[in-house]
């Protein structure tokens, strides 16, 4: 059932997520949703609408020209993303002996054991499970020119994997930007939830600064600890304004949103209304993640530099969602459960 659109929506909010949307139509309208709450020519009338929109009208367009709907109960819970900086080199070094490893040519679609749609052939022509981070860092995927770089420092990049796209800072200054290619089809496991759960770090001291210092207080660096995460994402040399989201177009601050594409179309808004201010507002659907899973379940992105490590390594917001579809969809949508 639609509900009614807010009175008032934040003016600046509603035009980053114009300029977002805008982004987004050129594939929202030829896509296939796998919500099934749309399709593609359902957001034709009003992305020809938002191309030619005057920016002040941002607010009206999005109040009056969609309809607001809540997916189930409607109860979200948000984290957030960024765009970390790390230290790298494009050769192997001393100082920078860590491998940023490329998507590896025998990662498959294929369905395993484990039925996540990513592994390897074997000689016997089956699907099977793609090497855990375990194996990765061990060795598995040496001499194989895979290495689109090397990072100073393991953590740090293991947190830019998580965040899925980064720049790398070269010893020259240069920064090479790079984006998700793709993951090892192995479990997400949060390492943060891992600390919380042993005891070691209190419920709401588990954000990104107080894990690292943790890490980092341990013998072994926290390698054992990132090893608990058997996921492993692979990159991709970008060039563009700045990473790129599920979309395959790039995502701005404080305007994209990572979601659960089963529930959400993927370039619609969303209106979250959070018990932190900062998230709370419109945004645009542009991505997804590995953790990102369920009806109500967002990751807000932040951009780049040190106010959006701080915003987004703290962020676990709860609050309300609301969708915005194209008008008449609602009463005829099928959605996948």
């Amino acid at each position: 059932m639609a509900l009614a659109a807010p009175a008032n929506l934040n003016p600046s909010e509603a035009e980053r997520a114009l300029a977002a949307f805008r982004l987004s139509c050129p594939v929202l309208t030829r896509r296939q949703d796998q919500s099934g709450l749309t399709s593609a020519a359902d957001w034709l009338p009003l992305c020809e609408e938002a191309a030619s929109l005057p920016q002040a009208n941002a607010a009206a367009f999005f109040r009056d020209r969609f309809e607001w709907v809540r997916v189930g109960a409607g109860e979200a819970f948000a984290t957030g993303y960024y765009e970390p900086e790390i230290l790298g080199s494009r050769t192997a070094a001393n100082g920078y002996e860590v491998p940023i490893y490329a998507k590896p040519d025998d990662l498959a679609r294929c369905y395993g054991p484990d039925g996540t749609g990513r592994g390897r052939v074997d000689h016997e022509g089956l699907c099977i499970l793609y090497y855990t981070r375990a194996e990765i860092e061990d060795g598995a995927l040496a001499n194989r020119a895979l290495e689109l770089g090397w990072a100073a420092d393991p953590i740090e990049l293991f947190f830019l994997q998580i965040q899925g796209s980064g720049r790398v800072k070269l010893p020259d200054g240069q920064i090479m930007r790079i984006g998700y290619a793709d993951q090892n089809g192995r479990e997400y496991v949060a390492i943060g939830r891992l600390l919380r759960d042993r005891g070691i770090l209190p419920p709401g001291g588990a954000n990104l600064d107080a894990i690292v210092a943790w890490m980092r207080a341990q013998p072994d660096g926290g390698k054992s600890l990132m090893r608990e995460n058997p996921s492993y994402v692979f990159f991709k040399e970008l060039t563009g304004p700045g990473p790129l989201g599920a979309l395959n177009v790039a995502v701005a601050p404080h305007a994209s949103v990572a979601a659960d594409p089963r529930f959400v179309p993927l370039g619609a808004p969303v209106f979250l209304v959070l018990d932190r201010s900062e998230a709370s507002g419109l945004w645009v659907a542009q991505d997804t993640g590995g953790a990102i899973k369920g009806a109500n379940r967002f990751d807000t992105f932040w951009g780049a530099g040190d106010d959006a490590r701080r915003i987004a390594g703290g962020m676990s917001a709860k609050g309300q969602a609301l969708i915005l579809l194209p008008k008449g969809t609602v009463a005829r949508a099928q959605p996948v459960r």
